[in-house]
C-alpha cells in the first residue's frame, strides 16, 4: 500500500528509491504523513461547514508537508542519517494528521441525520490546531538539527547541536539533547561539534543510570564507536572513549557495547593511537572487562593483553639484565603492534584511512617520547587495572599474561612504584596467583621454582608483606598471592612462612586473618608438604599470636581455628610442645562451644583435632563430635 502512495508524492521528491532495508522503511514512514497531508488538502476543498477553520487546518498541514518533504530529501542525500528522532516524530505527526483528516471529513456535505449524529464544535478545531502546531514544532526542530532551512530551501549538510526542546520532548528534555548529540556524532560535520557532542553524552552518562539507558536505547553506542575508530583527532577519540566508559557501568551496558562489535575497534585503537588516547581506551577496557565476563573473554580473543602488557612495560624493563637481549620498550611495542595487525586481518575494515601507516606510527612514537610523566603514569595505571580486570576469574587470561613479559614487568613496578599503580599491579598478581591455585598446569608453567619472573614476583610480594609502613590495602593482596601459591614452594623455602607468621600479630585484624588463611593453605592436607610447613610455623613461634586470634571477632576466630586444627593434626609429636604450652587443647574445647564451631569448614575438623591432641597430652576429655 505504501509503495502505491509513494508514487503520488509531489515533484519535490523524485522517484529514486533509497537503498537498504532500513532506509526503505524510513522512506515509507515519511511517505505516509505526506500522503495524509494531500488527503487533508482535498477534504478541506470539499468542506461545507466550518470552512474557515478547515482552511486554517489546511495551511498548517501544507507547512507540515513541506517540511516533511525536506526531511525526506535530507534522508535520501545523507547515507548515515540518524533516524531515531525522525521515526519518532514522523509517527507522531502521522497520528496527528489522521485526527485532522477525520475532523475535516466531518465537515463535508451530509444528510440531516448525519449532521445531528456528528456534532462538531470549535473546541475540536482548537485541539487539532494544537496537535498540528506540536508536529510543526517537532519537524522544525528536526530541520534545525540537520542544518536545513525550515522553509524547505535547504537540503541539509550534516548536523548541529540544538539545545532547544521540541514539543515531543518537552516533558523529557534529556531525550531531545541525546537526539541532538547523537545526530551530530553520527551524521558528521564540524569536528569540534562532534567532540563537543561526545563530551556532552559523556557528561549525561555520568549523571545517572536513566541517562545511560536513554543514550543506549536511542542508538548512541554505534556513533561513538565510529568516532573512536575514525581517529579524526586525539580529542575526538578521547571524548568517544570517555563516553563509552561512562556508559559501561554494569554487565548489561558493557555487553551492549560488545554486541555492537565494539571490542575489535577498542583493541585496534588501544594498539595504535597517541598515548593520551590510550589512557582513556585502557580505562574503557578495564571498565568493560570488570563488569562483563563475556567482554572479558572477547578482549582476550582479540589479543588485547599483548598491547596492554607492552604499554605497561614501556620504560619499565629497560634494564638489560631483565630484558635478556629482547627488544627494548618502544621498539618492542611497535613490533607487537605490527604483528597484531598481521595476525588479525579482519580488523582492516575498522581501520581509518592512514591510521596504520608508517607515518602515523612514527608520529605516535614521537608523541609518546615527548609526553609528560603524568600522562605516562596514567597510562600505566589504567593498563594495570585493565590487566587486573581481565585476569579476574579467568585462567585463560591469566595464562596469556604470564606468557608475555607481564610477570617481570609487574614485579618491577611493585618494587619501584607507589600508590594506585602499585596497588593495581598487586591486584593483577593476586588474580593470576588465584588462577594458578586452581589450575595445576598454570602453576607449573608460570611459577616454576627456577623461573626468573616467578622469583621476582615472590620476592616483591614478600617485601610488601614485611614492610610495616605499607597500608593493609597493599599487604592483603600480597598475602593472598603467597597463600594461593602455597603448593608451589618446596620445603626449604621457609622464608615465605616467616613473614606470614609475623602478620598474625598485625594490629589490623583483616591482615591477621588473611595471614591465617594463607598459612592454612600451607598446612592443609591438599598441600603435599603440609607436615614440613606446619613444623616451620611452629619453629617461627606462630602459636602464641595464633592463640590471640582466637579471642578476636567471630570471623577472625574461624580462620584462626582452622589453622590451629591443621597444626594440631599435622605437627609431629617432638614438635608439639608449643601447642601444649599454649594450651591448644583447652582452646579448641572452648571453641567447640562457640558459634564458629558450627561453620561447615570446621564442623568435622575441630573434633578430629581435639582427639588427636588427646592422644599425646594429658587433660580432660574433649567434647564429642558435633
Amino acid at each position: 500500500m505504501f509503495d502505491k502512495m509513494a508514487e503520488r508524492i509531489p515533484r519535490a521528491i523524485d522517484g529514486r528509491d533509497m537503498m537498504g532495508g532500513e532506509e526503505n522503511r524510513l522512506r515509507k514512514e515519511l511517505t505516509y504523513p505526506i500522503i495524509l497531508s494531500e488527503r487533508i488538502r482535498g477534504a478541506t476543498e470539499e468542506a461545507e461547514s466550518f470552512r474557515v477553520d478547515c482552511a486554517e487546518v489546511g495551511k498548517r498541514v501544507d507547512n507540515l508537508a513541506q517540511m516533511l518533504r525536506s526531511i525526506f530529501i535530507i534522508c535520501k542525500s545523507t547515507p548515515t542519517i540518524y533516524d531515531r528522532p525522525i521515526r519518532r516524530i514522523a509517527s507522531d505527526a502521522a497520528k496527528n494528521l489522521e485526527r485532522a483528516l477525520t475532523l475535516v471529513r466531518k465537515c463535508r456535505r451530509a444528510g440531516i441525520l448525519r449532521r445531528v449524529v456528528t456534532i462538531i464544535n470549535l473546541g475540536d478545531f482548537r485541539k487539532a490546531y494544537s496537535l498540528l502546531d506540536a508536529s510543526l514544532g517537532d519537524v522544525h526542530w528536526l530541520l534545525s538539527v540537520f542544518n536545513s532551512d525550515p522553509s524547505g530551501a535547504g537540503s541539509g549538510g550534516g548536523a548541529s547541536i540544538v539545545l532547544s526542546l521540541p514539543p515531543i520532548a518537552s516533558i523529557d528534555p534529556i531525550l531531545a539533547w541525546v537526539w541532538s548529540y547523537v545526530a551530530v556524532i553520527q551524521t558528521g560535520g564540524v569536528l569540534a561539534e562532534r567532540v563537543e557532542a561526545a563530551n556532552s553524552l559523556a557528561s549525561l552518562a555520568s549523571d545517572n543510570d536513566r541517562n545511560k539507558k536513554i543514550i543506549i536505547e536511542e542508538g548512541g553506542i554505534p556513533p561513538l564507536l565510529k568516532l573512536l575508530n575514525e581517529a579524526a583527532s586525539p580529542e575526538s577519540q578521547i571524548a568517544a572513549a570517555t563516553a563509552l566508559a561512562n556508559l559501561a557501568t554494569d554487565t548489561e551496558k558493557a555487553c551492549q557495547i560488545a554486541s555492537e562489535h565494539g571490542v575489535p575497534i577498542i583493541v585496534h585503537v588501544l594498539a595504535d593511537s597517541p598515548m593520551r588516547v590510550q589512557v582513556c581506551v585502557a580505562s574503557l577496557v578495564a571498565r568493560m572487562a570488570g563488569n562483563d565476563a563475556t567482554s572479558r573473554e572477547e578482549f582476550a580473543r582479540e589479543n588485547a593483553i599483548r598491547p596492554l602488557v607492552s604499554l605497561l612495560c614501556f620504560e619499565v624493563l629497560d634494564d638489560p639484565h631483565l630484558n635478556r637481549g629482547k627488544p627494548t620498550s618502544f621498539h618492542s611495542l611497535v613490533q607487537i603492534n605490527k604483528e597484531m595487525a598481521g595476525d588479525r586481518p579482519h580488523l582492516n575494515s575498522f581501520h581509518s584511512e592512514g591510521s596504520g601507516s608508517g607515518r602515523g606510527r612514527e608520529n605516535h612514537r614521537k608523541e609518546r617520547e615527548n609526553e609528560s610523566p603524568q600522562v605516562k603514569l596514567n597510562l600505566k595505571v589504567n593498563c594495570a587495572e585493565a590487566l587486573w580486570m581481565l585476569a579476574r576469574g579467568s585462567i585463560a587470561n591469566s595464562r596469556r599474561i604470564t606468557e608475555t613479559k607481564g610477570l617481570l614487568c609487574l614485579a618491577r613496578i611493585i618494587e619501584k612504584e607507589q600508590d594506585e599503580l602499585r596497588f593495581n599491579c598487586l591486584m593483577t598478581v593476586m588474580e593470576i596467583a588465584s588462577a594458578a591455585e586452581s589450575n595445576a598446569e598454570l602453576r607449573r608453567s608460570a611459577f616454576k621454582t627456577n623461573s626468573p619472573p616467578a622469583k621476582a614476583v615472590v620476592e616483591q610480594l614478600l617485601k610488601v608483606i614485611q614492610d610495616s609502613s605499607n597500608p593493609p590495602a597493599l599487604q592483603i593482596p600480597a598475602i593472598k598471592s603467597i597463600g594461593s601459591l602455597a603448593r608451589t614452594f618446596p620445603a626449604r623455602e621457609t622464608r615465605v612462612i616467616k613473614p606470614l607468621v609475623n602478620q598474625l600479630s598485625h594490629r589490623n585484624t583483616d591482615v591477621a586473618a588473611e595471614a591465617a588463611i594463607a598459612l592454612a593453605k600451607f598446612t592443609c592436607p591438599e598441600n603435599f608438604l603440609h607436615v614440613e610447613h606446619s613444623k616451620a610455623i611452629i619453629e617461627f613461634d606462630g602459636v602464641p599470636p595464633l592463640m590471640r586470634l582466637l579471642r578476636s571477632t567471630e570471623k577472625v576466630q574461624l580462620y584462626g581455628l582452622i589453622l590451629l586444627c591443621y597444626l594440631a593434626l599435622h605437627v609431629p609429636v617432638p614438635n608439639s610442645e608449643a601447642l601444649q604450652e599454649a594450651r591448644a587443647l583447652t582452646a579448641l574445647e572452648l571453641a567447640s562451644r562457640s558459634p564458629a564451631a558450627q561453620h561447615p569448614s570446621i564442623r568435622e575438623l575441630l573434633p578430629e583435632a581435639c582427639r588427636h591432641l588427646e592422644l599425646f597430652h594429658a587433660g580432660p576429655h574433649c567434647l564429642r563430635p558435633i
